[in-house]
């Protein structure tokens, strides 16, 4: 899962980046307005973190620009603003939820999650064949038995199958799961690929996350 955090503070934006990254999401971070706003509008985000007072641009120019070009993105308001009025304010130019600083990153968590649920039917499993992934617990079960995966596994396996039934490209794995943006060896993808295939004990008739040669993978049910 991708997330941006358009925060000033260095230090606020640093908590922002380390603690969701320990959490499996790729982090970009933008430090004004118009930067923000710009990565917003060009990159695939599944949540938007975002300050109202920034230098070029407020947070709520850009929460009402982004808003055009992407209706259902959630976007999250994490600021210094704590009036009645300024959160009415907040919610009504499009934001999700906010939250005032200063605040616990715990519950910042469990506010993301909540965004990051899926619409129908408001729950956090995800099922590909005889595997259910479970963001909430970050627990994948194969038939009945769990099966342990690193964070990075598990991440990659979650974008796979939410992004299930499409092509995932190499670079958009790199770019959502490793959080890197540059040329780089997409082969550390197919390592991870191996042994998502191996702890999850795929057999010949369970094929369920498939190499597109020279392209990416693609997670089905058979």
């Amino acid at each position: 899962m991708r997330v941006l955090v358009v925060e000033d503070e260095p230090g606020i934006a640093a908590f922002l980046k380390q603690g969701l990254e320990e959490e499996a999401f790729a982090v970009d971070v933008a430090d004004e307005g118009k930067k923000g706003l710009q990565l917003a509008l060009s990159g695939e985000y599944d949540l938007l973190l975002l300050d109202w007072m920034l230098p070029g641009m407020s947070g709520i120019e850009i929460c009402k620009q982004y808003r055009k070009v992407y209706p259902d993105t959630p976007i999250i308001f994490l600021t210094a603003k704590d009036t009645l009025d300024e959160t009415i304010f907040g919610l009504q130019s499009g934001a999700n939820d906010y939250i005032k600083k200063p605040f616990h990153f715990e519950e910042l968590l469990e506010r993301i999650k909540v965004q990051l649920r899926p619409k129908s039917g408001g729950h956090s499993l995800f099922t590909l064949g005889n595997i259910t992934l479970n963001t909430e617990t970050h627990q994948v079960l194969k038939g009945d038995q769990e099966v342990n995966l690193t964070q990075k596994e598990f991440a990659l396996l979650e974008y796979l199958i939410r992004n299930k039934g499409k092509v995932c490209r190499r670079t958009r794995i790199i770019e959502s799961v490793w959080d890197i943006h540059f040329d780089y060896n997409t082969s550390v993808i197919d390592v991870y690929i191996n042994a998502l295939r191996k702890k999850l004990q795929l057999s010949e008739g369970e094929n369920y996350i498939q190499t597109i040669r020279g392209v990416g993978y693609i997670a089905k049910e058979i």
